[in-house]
């Protein structure tokens, strides 16, 4: 039974005096977790906007912790706003809500992030939206594919599997010629291999489940534009979809953060090393790595990128029947069998390409 004497100790709890003196510094930035934010007076109150950073209105909307990542974020991919979601596939989810409308079409690459295929397939669809996938090395294909329901183009580089680095200064001015919105997912270039605005992109969305968490213990995503309008746009979907992040997630991502090039290069000299040693083996027919020559855009990597990521892919040889390819993947003694990447421990996943592609072409 609860006394008038526990009621009031209670309420003392909860509306205790006290406040911590200011001007305490250190190295981490401050962990703030509230779904509640409170205002001095109703005046503050009606004063703020949760479309401004100048303030905060809910814990949805931000806290000073969010900020701060959000910030640090657009610095590292050269943009001006960045807008949090829980995984790399709710922030792609954030711009197609933000951007497409019934009767629009957006354009995939046909490398193109494979969840990300498989919504514009399902729920997109659902909602009157279409979609078409286009060939990521011709940007001729895309500049002829475009139409005028068309509102967004999707990149990726490099596509997803199979590796292909694409001409993304081609692809951009395709789309930006006949007035279509960008967006790239830069979550293989981290920001550091190359700078994505540099291309003229409109939109970059960063997984910052990979390296920038660099733990394997984090889902989130990122989506950095430089036209305020754009980014209102995508806000205004985070925060009618409810796109919340945690404060210790958002915690254990700025943790990572001054040291995510370190990383990013140890992995790219590792994964080269390997990459390199794979291509004499017998039973290698190709090895699909964006610095390496003769792989798929090759030369477009060369020119506009100073790094890569650690990750490639290996097509055996087509006489190899699949019980023997699982058997080689169950084998491994340092590589756990997971998807992802970008985190502390190698990890290895066989493919069925010729089922992931309309155009396999030579890599089936």
């Amino acid at each position: 039974m609860t006394t008038d004497t526990d009621r009031d100790l209670i309420t003392k709890l909860v509306h205790h005096p006290y406040v911590p003196p200011a001007g305490f510094g250190a190295v981490p930035p401050g962990v703030y977790k509230a779904s509640t934010v409170t205002f001095a007076n109703v005046a503050a109150l009606r004063s703020r906007s949760w479309k401004s950073r100048e303030g905060y209105t809910y814990g949805l909307h931000g806290t000073p912790t969010t900020f701060t990542l959000e910030e640090r974020l657009a610095t590292l991919e050269g943009g001006r706003h960045c807008v949090l979601a829980p995984s790399g596939l709710a922030a792609i989810t954030m711009v197609d809500a933000a951007l497409l409308r019934q009767g629009d079409e957006v354009l995939l690459p046909d490398n193109v992030y494979g969840p990300s295929k498989e919504l514009a397939r399902t729920l997109l669809a659902d909602w009157g939206i279409s979609h078409r996938l286009y060939d990521p090395l011709d940007a001729g294909s895309l500049a002829a594919m475009i139409g005028p329901r068309t509102r967004l183009v999707w990149l990726e580089a490099p596509g997803s599997v199979t590796m292909e680095f694409p001409d993304l200064g081609g692809l951009v001015a395709a789309a930006r010629d006949r007035g279509v919105t960008t967006a790239l997912d830069n979550t293989w270039g981290a920001g550091v291999a190359f700078r994505a605005f540099d291309f003229g992109v409109d939109i970059v969305m960063h997984a910052l489940t990979k390296y920038p968490s660099g733990g394997a213990d984090v889902l989130m995503g990122s989506v950095v534009t430089r036209d305020e309008a754009l980014h209102h746009r995508i806000l205004q979907a985070h925060g009618r979809l409810g796109l919340g992040v945690g404060a210790n997630d958002v915690e254990l991502v700025l943790r990572s953060l001054p040291t995510l090039a370190l990383r990013y290069h140890a992995h790219d000299r590792a994964a080269r090393e390997l990459a390199t040693w794979m291509q004499a083996q017998p039973a290698v027919a190709r090895v699909l790595h964006p610095a390496l020559p003769g792989a798929p855009g090759h030369a477009h990597w060369a020119a506009h990128c100073t790094a890569a990521a650690g990750l490639f892919s290996v097509l055996l040889d087509a006489a190899l029947p699949a019980q023997r390819v699982d058997a080689f993947v169950d084998g491994l003694r340092l590589f756990r069998i997971g998807y992802s990447w970008g985190g502390p421990m190698s990890l290895v996943v066989p493919y069925d390409l010729a089922a992931m592609r309309e155009r396999p072409g030579d890599l089936r």
